[in-house]
């Protein structure tokens, strides 16, 4: 279900200066952590790139990054905690990620990186999370206040969204088994089935959000995903393309659910481009 990546913890170069398990914000009790990974040699062109790790909603965890070989291009690194579905129905999770971009915006200056020039990536729930995050910009139901910071933006300028889900509403409805039953992450992620919870699943779908000032889009997704259709990313790119936004899906042929060629050479080149033409250039 909305697995996490079983890729490894790569190895973590000697020129990264890491910053481990910073507190980001406080709910409660429940203190949420980041990762750090920065490059030792930072400028002014140094941009930030956000990891959303997978798992359904429900596992997963922010230690393992598989996008720390980014330092080695002048980007800045974050892998983001947020609150599982055992701890809170949505909209907790992108109040959270919204937090973390707040943060990170807050202490660009401490950490010496470009707040303006901000990229998300995320894989399956992580997905559909960086997919919001780039389309849910000052939308106030899904912005929340979570740790503050509130004087920041959480707006991010390029998201690489891999097979996550972009429209609860429409595109989940002819497979019950994704949405009603009471294991389901989709369950679990609202408290219920999607038929009771419209407006919520509504919040929660990128697709019900695309705007003209939405962040560019690259989207990897597998062709025969069993898990989250590849029509879910299609219905995003053909609603992007609508707005007259940039996206590019890049379909893996034959791809299960987050297949081994979401981190071949093909697809690394692929985001590092797509992050280079975007972060590179601006400086909103």
């Amino acid at each position: 279900w909305f697995s996490h990546t079983a890729v490894a913890q790569p190895n973590i170069a000697t020129n990264i200066e890491t910053h481990r398990n910073i507190v980001y914000a406080k709910v409660g009790d429940l203190k949420l952590h980041l990762d750090l990974y920065l490059p030792k040699q930072r400028n002014k062109e140094t941009g930030l790139i956000v990891w959303i790790h997978g798992g359904g909603w429900q596992k997963g965890s922010k230690n393992r990054c598989p996008f720390t070989w980014l330092t080695e291009h002048n980007y800045a690194v974050a892998s983001v905690q947020y609150r599982l579905t055992d701890k809170a129905i949505f909209p907790a999770q992108i109040h959270d990620c919204k937090g973390a971009i707040r943060f990170l915006r807050a202490h660009a200056g401490k950490y010496k990186f470009n707040a303006n020039k901000i990229g998300v990536a995320g894989i399956s729930a992580g997905g559909h999370l960086v997919a919001l995050l780039g389309t849910s910009a000052e939308v106030k139901d899904v912005e929340g206040n979570v740790g503050g910071n509130l004087d920041q933006s959480s707006r991010v300028h390029a998201v690489l969204d891999m097979c996550g889900p972009s429209d609860f509403i429409l595109r989940f409805n002819n497979n019950p088994n994704f949405t009603d039953q009471p294991n389901s992450p989709v369950y679990k992620l609202f408290g219920g089935p999607v038929k009771e919870n419209k407006p919520l699943a509504q919040s929660a779908s990128p697709a019900f959000h695309v705007t003209k000032d939405d962040a560019p889009l690259l989207i990897f997704h597998g062709e025969k995903d069993p898990l989250v259709s590849i029509n879910q990313s299609k219905h995003l790119r053909d609603l992007y393309k609508k707005a007259g936004l940039e996206v590019t899906l890049e379909s893996i042929p034959g791809g299960g659910h987050v297949p081994k060629e979401f981190w071949d050479k093909t697809r690394r080149k692929m985001a590092l481009s797509f992050f280079e033409k975007h972060l590179r250039k601006q400086s909103p």
